[in-house]
């Protein structure tokens, strides 16, 4: 039996219970399958005391094909888990920051932690792309007025995204036709203060933008295409209609060999790329969605076991060339 603590974001404790479009709660699900002792908490239940971290912790268990968590929560040193997934969603903010602080004291000699909280901290998941140059879109990040211009006006369609959130909040299609130029480089700019990155338009994304699903060094052919409603360019709206079958092409295939050095490095391990015409436009880290019901629904498998066997298959070989270089 292992200890494997998964850090959720608020509103997944507030409503605990196993919501099939939820990753994280079939990553508990599987976990328990698997006779491990699985805890929950969240990133405000992370302490230290001096050099040490700690967290109030709630055990789940099985009960009637659902999941459950403790009413009473245990302290638990981090030091004591087997794996640690911090997998909170954004905002990137000073309190997520001073999580990934308190992560960082606990023993990863001895504790893998899912994704590195140096990587979290340091790879930003809008910026990270710019690491893998010929590999995306053109962009720039700003929040000049004049310079956020100047882009709009050479490549004439922008998309603008904030830099710290997720599921495609706040972001904004721009084209130089647009009679409220002004107005939308102002807002969301936060008034000319708040960088932002702004990448060229592609057309294709009128097809759907592919969700690739990185784990411990492998793109998996599993994936999904995320397509936009009715009322906006993105999708946004996580439904059966908004999410379609999807292969990978051999140049997305490729992109393996090409990222999981550096991702190796970085301390990233479980990913989700989006990618639009075989270009990356975002590197998901911070806790990516891996569109499990869906791919078990499209592909006929359990995708969760896969993804829990990699996972752990990473695991043991890791800790084992650690105790081999002792």
């Amino acid at each position: 039996m292992k200890n494997i603590l998964i850090v959720i974001d608020e509103i997944e404790f507030k409503y605990f219970e196993f919501n099939k479009l939820v990753t994280n709660f079939w990553m508990v699900f599987e976990y328990l399958n698997r006779n491990n002792r699985v805890d929950i908490a969240t990133k405000n239940l992370l302490f230290q005391r001096r050099n040490e971290p700690f967290a109030k912790v709630f055990k789940t268990a099985i009960k009637d094909n659902d999941i459950v968590k403790s009413k009473d929560y245990e302290i638990n040193n981090l030091n004591n888990y087997d794996t640690i997934f911090f997998r909170p969603d954004p905002p990137v903010d000073i309190d997520y920051i001073n999580a990934t602080y308190i992560l960082s004291y606990v023993n990863q000699d001895k504790t893998m932690i899912i994704n590195s909280p140096t990587a979290l901290r340091e790879k930003n998941e809008k910026l990270y792309v710019n690491e893998f140059q010929g590999l995306i879109p053109d962009n720039i990040v700003s929040c000049d007025e004049k310079i956020i211009k100047e882009f709009l006006f050479e490549k004439h369609e922008i998309i603008l995204k904030p830099t710290n959130r997720c599921f495609g909040s706040g972001v904004f299609y721009l084209n130089d036709k647009d009679k409220n130029i002004n107005t939308i480089i102002k807002t969301i700019t936060n008034d000319f203060k708040s960088q932002v990155m702004v990448q060229e338009y592609l057309p294709e994304v009128q097809e759907g933008d592919k969700r690739l699903i990185y784990i411990c060094g492998k793109i998996f052919d599993y994936c999904v295409k995320k397509v936009a409603t009715n009322n906006d360019f993105k999708f946004n709206e996580h439904n059966e209609n908004t999410l379609k079958f999807a292969q990978l092409t051999k140049e997305e295939k490729a992109l393996e060999e090409k990222i999981k050095d550096k991702f190796e490095r970085d301390g990233i391990y479980l990913a989700g790329l989006d990618t639009i015409a075989g270009k990356i436009i975002e590197i998901n880290i911070t806790s990516p969605c891996f569109f499990i019901n869906e791919i078990n629904n499209i592909f006929g498998i359990n995708f969760e076991k896969i993804i829990v066997d990699r996972i752990e298959n990473y695991v043991n070989s890791k800790k084992e060339r650690m105790l081999t270089k002792i």
